[in-house]
Order: C-alpha cells, then structure tokens, then sequence
C-alpha cells in the first residue's frame, strides 16, 4: 500500500505482506512526523443480481463531475458525493474515468486493477468481474488504471466512440441507485463518453476567474451532446473550496451566481482542512470526521439530489 507522511508529504510503498495489523503508527524517515495508517480492507467482487431490486427510479440517476479546469475539487466530490449517498442507504457505483486514476487511489486502491479497458478487451470480462465492492456498505468502484490509456488508442476511431460507456452501462444501471462518473479535466474521449452516458452533470468550481470559464466550456459541450443524441441533460454548478474570508471569493461567488442563477446548487462546499486530511488518508471525508463542515455539506448535497433516506 502507498502511506504518504501527513507533514511532509513523503511517499512510501510498503509491501501488504508485511503489514499485520488494519491501525498502525509510522514514523516519516525524512522528516520525523509520527502518524497512524489505517490498511485498506480487501476489495472483493460486485456480485450483481438478476433483477433489479430498486423501489423507484431515483432523480439523476447517472451523473458526471466534469469542468475542464483541474484543481476544483472533481474527484473528492466524486467520491464525497458517492459516500454520502451510500449513507443515506442508496446504492451507489463510481466510475473511474480518468486515467490518472486519482478516484481510484483516494479509496485507497493500488493501479493494477482491472478497469473499462478490461471489459472491451480481456476474453470473458463483465461488468461483475471488474467492478469491485469498497470497504464502504452500499459503495461499488469501476478503478482505474494504466491499461485505461489503450482504451481511447484503440477505440478512438470506432464509429460511435463516444457511446461505448452508455452502451455498457445498459446491463447494472438498473441494479444500482446511482452512478457517478469521474471525468479528465479536458474535453476528450473519456469525458464525452461520460456525458453521453449521464442524465446529470454537476460542474465543480472554485470562485476564481479562470474556473468560470472552464463553466462556460462544459456547458457548450453540453449543449453539443444534447443536440446529437436528442435527449434532455441536466447540469447544475457546485461550488467548492470556498472561503468566506476572501473578499475576492465572494466578489466571484456572486458573479457567477447572477450569471447562472437556478443553474447552482444551494450546498456550497466550504474550504475545510478535514478535507484535505481525509485525502491524505485515503478515506472519504464522512469516515475521516462526520462532524467536519465538508462531511456535512455533501450529506446536504446528497439530499438536494433527491438521495432521500431508503
């Protein structure tokens, strides 16, 4: 497993085998700090049911977090978003879309696992045997991995490349509750296939200029992927990393409110050490501090979507 030292950042890969226990304490050999490690539990398969098992068809249902800017907070709302569903008791599957793999690695997996490359190559490969169930109840993840850059090499060119994601999610979108979908900051053959296979896209942001204007480029693709497959896609705007304290945050945080109005979520997600503490240790932030102001903000996010209690 990957321990990365929580003051100097200083990353080890330490052999499984030789760890023992699931909490342990380490001391950083560059710089001193002693702090404790929790070993992510083992990973087993999704076992899929024969039938659907759902009460209703739940309000975005498939959702993609995309903005073509990086740095505003897209996987840990991925992987946030997706905790505080699960709590909430719904069934929820990520999708690791990007192949730096950084959703894949925040819940605490390594990079060999098998990914959506495997479901279109490997002899026999199905949706059960490359999706694996986390440590988290209710909580299912498609990883990344390196083979994911092939994946785009040798189908970029197929006809309808950008319908292959939608085509394979026919056959679980039924069994689970929600899916949310991981996407590159950059507007390319994983993100188009997550938005044409998505019913909902939540576009994160930071109040600064620059981010506003990876808003406006999703929202033109958007409009593109309506108009090429006829069918209504919703998307909203989150807010994330905000600090109160910034005048300069607040002078944007408005601007973008009068420019998009009922197009921005209600939850604004504060800028929050727990935050970037869970992300140190691999965990959701909901696991790291449920008190924390980021846990609570995506349990209200989770409710504006409609993910009422099962």
């Amino acid at each position: 497993m990957i321990i990365t030292c929580e003051q100097c950042k200083t990353r080890y890969n330490v052999a499984d085998e030789l760890i023992s226990q699931s909490i342990f304490k380490v001391k950083c050999s560059k710089c001193g700090k002693i702090f404790t490690v929790q070993k992510p539990e083992e990973i087993k398969p999704l076992d899929l049911p024969e039938e659907a098992a759902l009460p209703a068809v739940p309000p975005h249902r498939i959702i993609a977090v995309s903005n073509q800017k990086g740095g505003v907070a897209k996987t840990s709302s991925a992987i946030n978003l997706g905790m505080a569903l699960a709590l909430r008791g719904k069934r929820v599957l990520l999708i690791d879309f990007d192949m730096q793999a950084s959703l894949t690695i925040a819940l605490g997996l390594n990079r060999q696992n098998k990914t959506f490359y495997d479901l279109l190559h490997a002899p026999g490969a199905t949706l059960a045997n490359v999706i694996t169930r986390t440590r988290y109840p209710n909580l299912w993840l498609l990883p990344s991995g390196p083979n994911l850059a092939l994946l785009m090499k040798k189908n970029i060119n197929r006809p309808n490349f950008e319908k292959i994601l939608r085509d394979k999610l026919e056959g679980i979108k039924d069994k689970v509750d929600h899916i949310i979908i991981d996407t590159p900051p950059s507007i390319e053959f994983f993100t188009l296939n997550a938005l044409m296979a998505s019913d909902f896209v939540i576009i994160p942001t930071q109040c600064e200029y620059l981010s506003m204007h990876g808003v406006a480029h999703i929202e033109e693709v958007i409009d593109i992927v309506k108009r090429k497959q006829n069918e209504s896609i919703e998307y909203k705007i989150l807010i994330t990393m905000f600090n109160e304290n910034s005048t300069a945050t607040k002078v944007i945080h408005d601007k973008i409110k009068n420019k998009y109005r009922n197009k921005i979520f209600a939850t604004t997600i504060d800028f929050d050490v727990k935050l970037q503490e869970s992300q140190i240790m691999n965990v959701p932030v909901a696991q790291y501090d449920a008190n924390s102001s980021s846990a609570r903000q995506y349990m209200e996010l989770a409710e504006e979507l409609g993910g009422e209690k099962s």
